[in-house]
C-alpha cells in the first residue's frame, strides 16, 4: 500500500529476523539509489534478543533462553516476540533535515500519538528512548516518584541518511520474556502492554492507530512538522 510516496507493507506469520534484516538492508540501498520508495514494514517476530551498540554483556542475563542477534542499530538490549508489533522505519532522512535528533523525536511522538488513540498516555524520558506510561497503580519508586513501564522500544540505524531498524510496540507479548535481559540497560523500571493495562486492543486497531497518527506526526515534506519541536523530521 503506498501512501503519500511511503510504502506500508504487513508480513505474516512471524519473520526470520536474519532473513528479515537482510531484506531490510537491501530496502535501504535501493531507495538510496532510488530505485524504490520510502517503506514501513509492520511484522511479528519469534521470540528473541537483539543486542544493539551499546550492549552490556552483563545485561543479558539469560543467554541460553533464545537467540541473540548482535545488530547495528543504537541502543542496548531488547526482545522480540509474538504480541509485539514490530515496525521497521525505512524513511529518506536526509531529504527531512539530517537531524537525528529530531528523527528520533519524531518516532517518539508517532508512538505516543498511536497509543493516545487508546487514552494511553506515553512520554519520554531525558536519557531514556523510548516511550514509557506512567504506572499510579503500582507502588512508588523508592524516591517516591510514580512508577513507569516502558511499552515502546525505539533503535535505529542510517545509512546514507536511510533509516533503517526501528520500533517495537508491546499489544501483548509474553512479559516474562523480557526477564532473560536488561531492557534497554534499564534495571529500575519495568515493562508493560496494551493488554497489561487492561486494553482489549488487537493488532488491527494498533496498526490502524499508527496509520493514522503517522501523516500526523511525521512530515511528508523537508522543513514540516506537526509536533511544533523539530524542523526536520
Amino acid at each position: 500500500m503506498l501512501i503519500d510516496g511511503v510504502e506500508w507493507c504487513w508480513l505474516p506469520g512471524l519473520s526470520d529476523y536474519r532473513e528479515t534484516l537482510a531484506a531490510m538492508e537491501a530496502r535501504v540501498e535501493a531507495i538510496s539509489a532510488g530505485t524504490a520508495p520510502e517503506a514501513i514494514w509492520l511484522l511479528e517476530h519469534p521470540p528473541l534478543y537483539t543486542a544493539g551498540t551499546s550492549a552490556r554483556a552483563e545485561d543479558l542475563t539469560e543467554p541460553e533462553r533464545f537467540a541473540v542477534h548482535p545488530v547495528g542499530r543504537g541502543g542496548q538490549y531488547t526482545y522480540h516476540g509474538p504480541g509485539q508489533r514490530v515496525i521497521y522505519v525505512m524513511l529518506d532522512a536526509g531529504k527531512r533535515g539530517r537531524d537525528v535528533r529530531c528523527f528520533v523525536r519524531a518516532l517518539e511522538a508517532w508512538v505516543i500519538a498511536a497509543l493516545a488513540e487508546f487514552n494511553v498516555k506515553g512520554e519520554i524520558r531525558q536519557g531514556r528512548v523510548g516511550v514509557w506510561v506512567p504506572r499510579p497503580d503500582k507502588p512508588k519508586q523508592p524516591d517516591g516518584s510514580l512508577a513507569e513501564d516502558k511499552i515502546a522500544a525505539i533503535g535505529i540505524k542510517l545509512r546514507r541518511w536511510v533509516s533503517y531498524h526501528g520500533i517495537s510496540i508491546n499489544l501483548e507479548p509474553d512479559l516474562s520474556h523480557f526477564s532473560g535481559i536488561v531492557p534497554c540497560g534499564i534495571r529500575d523500571h519495568g515493562v508493560t502492554s496494551l493488554v497489561d493495562l487492561g486494553l482489549p486492543v488487537t493488532m488491527q486497531d494498533l496498526d490502524a492507530a499508527l496509520m493514522k497518527s503517522f501523516s500526523e506526526v511525521i512530515p511528508t515534506h523537508p522543513g514540516t512538522s506537526s509536533t511544533g519541536q523539530c524542523t526536520a523530521v
